[in-house]
């Protein structure tokens, strides 16, 4: 059975293109972080080669075999893969490059060794440069028989348009906080009470929640940013800015807190607006109805204007800090 929850119109789809015989030659999953587009490529793959007639099965040696990673027709084609392909260490890896890809390529031309499908995953396609991007492109517009390209991305506008327009798009989206905190108490046994706290403050992330779930350290960390970020808007310029250069220094937090920081200005704006019962940050909620009457709603929509606005420029090549810090100096001040 297929390990996805919260995507069954896109499971639906893959499993009817299966029993038709009518399988893509490549598939490209878009949306937010943590929402299961690896885990949905990982089961494509098992059910593409799976040994029984109820595909993905999850128990023949095939299913077993991918799950575990050892499958030698499976490939996921990340910075780890490259860095071993280039006898170098994973934190030498910064993109994805061309002899990567012509790599990809070379061995998309052998059939597949034990399954019926050779699959190529590549998580966070956006990653490629774009030297990879048009190397790859060759191989989706002439793909060879019995493969499959499945690639994944936190949005379609970072790839090449001629990448994309030669995949079967699927724009997967968040997943209702209801069926997250079912899936907490049935896979991690968690109690309802703790499952609903914890499905509410995903935002609709359901990986964040099951590895939030299994690792206490996330939870702390987050907590930790929530007070750095609320305490943010007493500090003065220096502090902002300061606090700007601390985060640049660790740039693999940056787009976590940023969306963090969102989560919480979305929650005073819809306090604001009436609709408390639907903030995200449930667990710092009077918190938040404090702070809601503290801005002007024209300030707080203001600044989640500014926060999108930065996400869309880290994405491109600007100055990370700059930009950080622009956005630190539209920060609003309380107003008490």
């Amino acid at each position: 059975m297929w390990q996805v929850v919260g995507h069954d119109w896109a499971l639906q789809v893959l499993d009817t293109s299966i029993k038709n015989d009518k399988v893509s030659h490549a598939y490209l999953f878009a949306g937010s972080p943590s929402l299961g587009k690896t885990t949905i490529a990982l089961n494509l793959a098992q059910a593409l080669n799976c040994q029984r007639e109820s595909r993905p099965c999850q128990e023949c040696a095939s299913c077993r075999k991918i799950r575990e990673g050892v499958h030698p027709d499976i490939r996921m084609v990340d910075l780890h893969y490259q860095a071993l392909l280039r006898d170098e260490e994973d934190a030498e890896q910064k993109e994805l490059r061309v002899d990567t890809m012509r790599h990809v390529s070379e061995q998309a031309s052998l059939k597949p060794f034990e399954g019926q499908w050779k699959v190529f995953i590549i998580p966070q396609a956006e990653m490629m440069n774009v030297q990879a991007a048009n190397s790859l492109l060759k191989t989706l517009e002439e793909p060879p028989a019995q493969v499959v390209l499945i690639l994944t991305t936190t949005d379609t506008r970072l790839l090449l348009p001629t990448v994309v327009s030669r995949c079967q798009v699927f724009g997967l989206r968040l997943v209702p906080p209801e069926l997250i905190g079912h899936e907490l108490e049935r896979r991690q046994g968690l109690e309802p009470s703790s499952a609903t706290l914890l499905a509410r403050m995903s935002v609709g992330r359901i990986g964040w929640a099951i590895s939030a779930a299994e690792d206490e350290s996330k939870l702390q960390q987050r907590q930790a940013d929530v007070q750095e970020l609320i305490a943010l808007s007493r500090m003065g310029r220096l502090d902002r800015l300061d606090y700007a250069h601390r985060l640049t220094r660790d740039s693999g937090r940056i787009k976590d807190v940023l969306k963090l920081w969102l989560s919480l200005w979305r929650d005073l704006l819809l306090i604001r607006g009436g609709s408390a019962e639907a903030v995200s940050n449930v667990d710092i909620a009077q918190s938040l109805q404090q702070d809601a009457q503290r801005y002007e709603l024209s300030d707080i929509a203001a600044f989640i204007r500014s926060i999108l606005a930065t996400q869309d420029r880290l994405e491109s090549s600007v100055d990370t800090r700059l930009a950080l810090e622009v956005l630190l100096l539209d920060l609003p001040s309380r107003a008490n």
